[in-house]
Order: C-alpha cells, then structure tokens, then sequence
C-alpha cells in the first residue's frame, strides 16, 4: 500500500462504520428541524468512529441518541457472552496484570473480584435474579464467592491467595473482599426469605465487613490502594454503606473517616479535584468524590424538604448549612450533610464534562468503574441530570461494545469479563433505580 493510499483507505474504513453506527442511532431534534448530524472522520486528523472502536480515540455522543431496542440488544449480546465466559467452578476471571493481552475468558483463572461485579451485572439485568434465566450461573457464582471467605483464615484481610491480578494491581490489594461485600449485600436485597443461601450469605457478608474495616488506613481510605487508591477506597464506602443497610453491623467511625476522605479529594472552593491519588486521572477521582457523598447529599436535600413541607422553611430555602441547623439538624450535622451535598453537586456535574470523562484519553476498566459510580451518585442523590448522563454514556458504550458482545479495555485493566460486566452494569442502572435510591 502506498504512503498517498492510507489516508483513502482509513476513510472507506470509517465510511463503512458511521453508515453501520448511523443505523442504531436517531438524530436529536430540536424545535421540530433535525439537529446536524455529527460527521465523523471529516478530516484525515479528526476523530472517527473506526478509532473510537479500535480504542485510539473518544466520540463526541452529545448530538446522538440510543434506541432503547439497540441497548436492550446490546444487553442480551453481553450478558450471553459473560455466561460463556463462566468457568466450571462457577467463578470469573480477569487475568494477571503482567498478561494484559490475554483475552480469553478461560486462559485465566478465577478470582473473586471478577465474579462479584458479573455477579452483581446478573443481579441488575433481571427482575428476579434468582429465579431467571440466567439462575443457575448466579447461584453458581454465589457459591464460589462463599467458599472464598469460607476458605480464608479469620486473620487474613483478602479472601484470595491469588496476587497481581488487574484489579488488584489497578484497584488495590484489597478489591476482592470490597466487591465482594457489595455483592453479597445487593444479594440480599434479591433473594426471598426462603432462599436457601440467604443465611450463609449474610454471615459472609459480616466476615467481609470485618476485613475490610481492619484494612482501613489512617487517613480514613484503605491501605495498599493499587495504581489509583481513590477507587479502592470509594468502592470500600460503598461496600461498607451497602451492608449496614442489609442489616450487617458496621462500624459507624469507620464509615465516618471513609467519607471525610472522600470529600478531602474534592474542593468545592475552586470546583477542582486532587488527582494525587487518582492517579493523576480526574475522572477518577471526581466520580469518587461523587459516590462517596451521594447518601449523606441525599440525607440533606431529604431533609430541606421535609421542612419546607412542614412549614418550618420557606419553598425557595436553599440546601446549605443554616437551613439543615433550622430543619432540626445539630451544627455538627448540619456541616457535615451540607459538605457531602456541595461536592456530590459539583463533583457530579464535574465528572460529565467531556473533557472529564475521556479519562485517561481512552477506555479502560478504571474508565467504565468510574462511569458507573457517576450515575450511582447521580441517582442516588436524586439528581434528574442521571437521564442526560444516562443518554450520552449509553450511546458512547453500544458504539464501542465488540461484535462478540464483549467490551474491553486499551489501558490497565483490559480484560473482557471485567469490562463487560461494568459496561452491563452502566447499561441497565436505570432497571435499578429503586434499590439505589432506598440507600441511606
């Protein structure tokens, strides 16, 4: 192929796939006249659909949006290549982080992180988990993460004796048992009174809660926290928020420091983030921020108005510190439910920015994580913008999503079943709106 021929081909190339891409999309209109469609490739150095899908480039999605049948499709593709993903002993592996290239599902082994977030994409996606299609392969998964903590000396802080696995070399040591607990809780919420597992699920859940608390650093986020420490320590309060509302006992102080620590990654002064361990990522550490503060912003904004309906504040009352102090709350209260609520608020709006959300300039699995805890936050925190959040992220992720049905990363975490499931999770967040929204 000669040098004067390259710029040719690359353009059918990106031809080929707009025309493919522009099938599964309907233009946005405004005032009755349809908005001008986005025009991929228009110059050799511009963006283009075809290295979006190679990982080379990010897409603009902000003037297109998804068929809801196109991501309904894209769903059952990714959740039947996850369940020939499975292994026989029930579990799902990432991979080894010095085998990044490896991308079959069954050349790696299993490790309990993997199979906790496909656990909880299985959980997401149907509306009776446990009695759907796919029950065999969740309870199956169920059963590989109890004999995980079963098997695990009480001293151990992890529930693996497998190391350098993606996860733990991007989301720290301790991403097994984090994960892990946040499964077994969302469980929990899934299963009927008389299921069989519910017990043992529950003591498990409480093994995993003590070693993640005895693993909580100084600081009020968790030791050993990989590549980008934030995430570690966001999805720990998450795990840790999520068993005190199944009924399991957490330690009020530490889920105290944890949340302080979150908010110290975000300063609403100046509407910045401090990457220093978010790997230097905002994104990371943006929709950490986020999700660590969307119960208590919650907490807040539930109770300016429940005072505005009882009188005791007018309807135009803001969300801010005075106000929570005349709504009832103590002044040490007050400050601390209006902190979480400025930067859930502004972290939230922070993490949609185009810029923000390219992440580290292409996807990985430490991209699709921080995703997914943004329209966590944003629902949770009963922020309406989750739906335009909603619009533009599930465009960007049916674009990318391989003809197998799988996703992958380009950067760190690479491994298809992780990607995957994360991506299924993101995709299907507004089948979970009611459970996200009882947290507190």
């Amino acid at each position: 192929m000669t040098q004067q021929s390259k710029p040719m081909v690359l353009l059918l190339l990106c031809t080929v796939v707009v025309c493919i891409a522009l099938v599964a999309f309907v233009p946005r209109y405004e005032n009755n006249k349809p908005i001008k469609p986005v025009v991929a490739c228009a110059t050799p150095e511009k963006a283009c659909v075809f290295l979006t899908l190679t990982g080379l480039a990010p897409f603009d999605t902000s003037q297109v949006m998804v068929n809801s049948k196109l991501i309904d499709a894209s769903l059952r593709s990714g959740l039947s290549w996850l369940m020939q993903a499975q292994q026989q002993n029930g579990g799902w592996g990432a991979g080894t982080h010095a085998r990044q290239n490896e991308f079959d599902p069954h050349a790696v082994e299993a490790d309990p992180a993997t199979t906790a977030l496909v656990g909880m994409a299985l959980l997401r996606t149907d509306e009776k988990p446990f009695d759907g299609s796919h029950a065999a392969q969740l309870k199956k998964a169920v059963t590989f993460l109890l004999n995980a903590v079963d098997n695990t000396p009480a001293q151990m802080v992890n529930i693996t004796t497998l190391t350098n696995t993606q996860p733990q070399t991007k989301l720290g040591k301790n991403i097994d048992v984090i994960l892990t607990a946040q499964f077994f809780s969302n469980a929990l919420h899934y299963m009927g009174k008389n299921n069989s597992l519910k017990d043992q699920v529950s003591n498990a859940l409480q093994k995993c809660v003590g070693k993640i608390q005895q693993a909580q650093d100084n600081d009020g986020g968790w030791k050993d926290g990989g590549w980008a420490p934030v995430l570690q320590s966001a999805l720990a309060n998450n795990a840790l928020e999520g068993a005190r509302d199944m009924g399991a006992k957490v330690d009020d102080k530490v889920l105290d420091r944890s949340r302080s620590y979150q908010k110290q990654n975000y300063d609403v002064k100046t509407n910045s983030a401090v990457t220093g361990k978010a790997a230097g990522v905002m994104l990371y550490s943006v929709s950490s921020s986020a999700r660590a503060s969307a119960q208590e912003s919650r907490v807040a904004k539930e109770t300016i108005d429940k005072a505005k309906k009882e009188g005791t504040l007018d309807q135009q009352a803001e969300v801010n510190e005075t106000n929570l102090e005349k709504a009832g709350l103590s002044k040490t209260e007050a400050q601390k439910y209006a902190t979480a609520y400025k930067i859930r608020g502004a972290a939230a709006s922070k993490a949609q920015e185009n810029n923000v959300m390219t992440g580290f300039g292409n996807n990985g699995g430490e991209e699709f994580l921080s995703y997914l805890m943004t329209g966590e936050s944003l629902i949770i925190g009963d922020n309406n913008d989750w739906k335009s959040w909603y619009e533009k992220m599930s465009g960007r992720l049916v674009q990318i999503q391989n003809g197998d049905g799988s996703w992958n990363g380009h950067h760190c975490i690479t491994s298809p079943v992780f990607c995957t499931a994360t991506c299924l999770l993101i995709l299907s967040i507004d089948k979970d709106i009611e459970f996200l929204i009882k947290t507190k």
